[in-house]
């Protein structure tokens, strides 16, 4: 999956520090990579903001070198006969940026008043980079929330100044940016969910760091990587197949699944299973669903199973678990299924617990949470979101949600995938965890029974031979990559369950022609 270190690794500030360090002792001087970079902000930037549309530019100057990025850019964009304006509210600069100070006033780039920036088509934030530990106050903090309230677009340098590099807080205030350009490596900060508002479309200026550099800050073990969406689903879907296999070599899953409160959950489950293109689907239900169940997925093989009173599976029947590859449990149950999740936990088969699956094991004592999962005999991936989690393990519930994730995987030898607007999935490692966050989401995934769809795609990859780390990445990355695809369709508001669900397979096909398209 690690394709090339600096496209791929997520770094803190004090990594990055040490990363330039080795570069300047390298014999790289400092005038001359900012200059570089600040080059390759430019373009970018002339790419994405075209002078014809955005020719009134103001530029945001902070103290230190990310002060120092934007003047040069000031400067270039100034050649392009672009009308530039600089508003910086320090008296103090660092010398490098203090040199780039002077040379815009000589060219006759004017410093004006934060009042004078509010006509501008574009902002440029260079304020604070990366390092950033202290509150912002004062007439810096005035000075955002100004800009924040004009609606003018604004690209900030490596991070929105006032985003924390590490953990993504906001210091006080931030710039809301519409992009910003990620210098580098990856940051921790702007890939954590306390981060995505401020930070808009995210993406890296690449400045040729030398990979040894990086792995010698990082080391052969580092534990945070950002996927590659594009990679992703290039190497991995749709699942080649041998010209000559039949539906008993792609797998056989058991969905067990659904209760007559929730009966929907039972159907998009098998969906979401349906789309990964599974030898053999076998789905237990509520007997009293069965109908409506084989009605819809008239494909499945649909066990109808004693219920409560209330509706829910009160006992599978007589099944021979062996001759399933993967169960996927918890969507729709209910909590009064304990007795079957119990079974499921105590087989030997891989097993995907999703929602009320996960609920049933957080309501045991905490020993015998850890104990069951740790012990399990077979691959386990859990789908919690942020309160399943909490609830599976609550004394993590202050903890920051990257950092929660690396206590528990490995403690639990489970592949967690943390559901929310940056999932992130974590697998447990002989000597240490690693962690992958996805960067691409969209808001039209918060809608009850987005996650029945992503269990079953989880259990009908499983059951097809593919790694937990390949599914839990692949599944993920196909789902919101989907959801993406059809929100620009049908807007934010049209991609309900269902209708995700059916756009599995043709943003798999979109993806393909236009990959090839691209490629060739």
């Amino acid at each position: 999956m690690i394709d090339c270190l600096s496209s791929q690794a997520i770094a803190t500030a004090a990594q990055m520090q040490a990363i330039e360090q080795l570069i300047f002792q390298a014999g790289m001087p400092v005038a001359a990579l900012m200059e570089k970079v600040a080059l390759r902000i430019t373009q970018r930037l002339t790419e994405l903001y075209p002078a014809e549309v955005y020719g009134h530019v103001g530029i945001l100057v902070g103290p230190g070198h990310n002060g120092g990025d934007a003047l040069v850019v000031a400067r270039e964009l100034h050649h392009q006969g672009r009308e530039v304006r600089i508003y910086t509210p320090f008296t103090k600069s660092k010398p490098l940026t203090r040199v780039h100070s002077c040379y815009a006033k000589r060219l006759g780039i004017p410093f004006v008043s934060l009042e004078s920036l509010q006509k501008c088509d574009l902002i440029v934030d260079g304020i604070f980079g990366f390092g950033l530990e202290r509150d912002i106050v004062g007439d810096v903090a005035i000075a955002i929330n100004t800009i924040n309230n004009w609606q003018v677009p604004i690209v900030s340098i490596d991070l929105p100044s006032g985003i924390h590099t590490d953990h993504g807080k906001v210091m006080g205030i931030a710039i809301r940016a519409t992009h910003t350009f990620c210098l580098g490596l990856w940051k921790r900060g702007l890939l954590t969910e306390l981060a995505t508002p401020y930070v808009g479309e995210l993406e890296r200026i690449d400045f040729n760091i030398p990979e040894q550099f990086i792995r010698q800050v990082l080391g052969n073990a580092h534990p945070l990587w950002r996927i590659d969406p594009q990679q992703i689903l290039s190497d991995r879907l749709p699942i080649k197949r041998h010209p000559t296999t039949h539906k008993y070599e792609i797998g056989h899953l058991l969905l067990v699944v659904g209760s007559q409160k929730y009966g929907g959950a039972a159907l998009l489950a098998a969906m979401g299973a349906k789309a990964t293109g599974i030898g053999m689907l076998s789905i237990a239900v509520p007997h009293s669903l069965k109908s409506l169940i084989l009605a819809q997925i008239p494909d499945a093989l649909v066990i109808g199973c004693p219920e409560t009173e209330s509706g829910a599976i009160a006992e599978l029947p007589d099944l021979d678990l062996q001759k399933y590859q993967t169960i996927a449990c918890g969507c729709g149950i209910s909590l009064e299924a304990r007795q079957i999740v119990q079974r499921l936990l105590d087989s030997d088969r891989p097993l995907v617990l999703d929602a009320d699956g996960l609920n049933t094991v957080a309501a045991l004592e905490q020993d015998q949470r850890i104990s069951q999962l740790q012990n399990r005999k077979n691959t386990t991936i859990l789908t919690p979101h942020w309160g399943e989690f909490c609830r599976l393990f609550p004394e993590l519930r202050e903890v920051e949600r990257i950092e929660a994730l690396q206590t528990v995987v490995n403690l639990t030898q489970s592949t967690i995938l943390l559901k929310g607007a940056r999932t992130a999935i974590a697998f447990p490692h002989a000597t240490d965890s690693q962690v992958w966050i996805n960067p691409e989401s969209t808001p039209a995934l918060a809608r009850g029974g987005s996650g029945d769809v992503l269990a079953g795609m989880i259990g009908g990859l499983l059951a097809q031979g593919m790694t937990a780390s390949d599914v839990a990445i692949a599944a993920t990355v196909w789902h919101s990559k989907t959801a993406i695809w059809t929100s620009h369709q049908l807007t934010v508001m049209g991609v309900d369950p269902v209708t995700l669900a059916q756009n599995l397979l043709p943003f798999l096909q979109y993806f393909g022609k236009y990959s090839f398209s691209t490629n060739n």
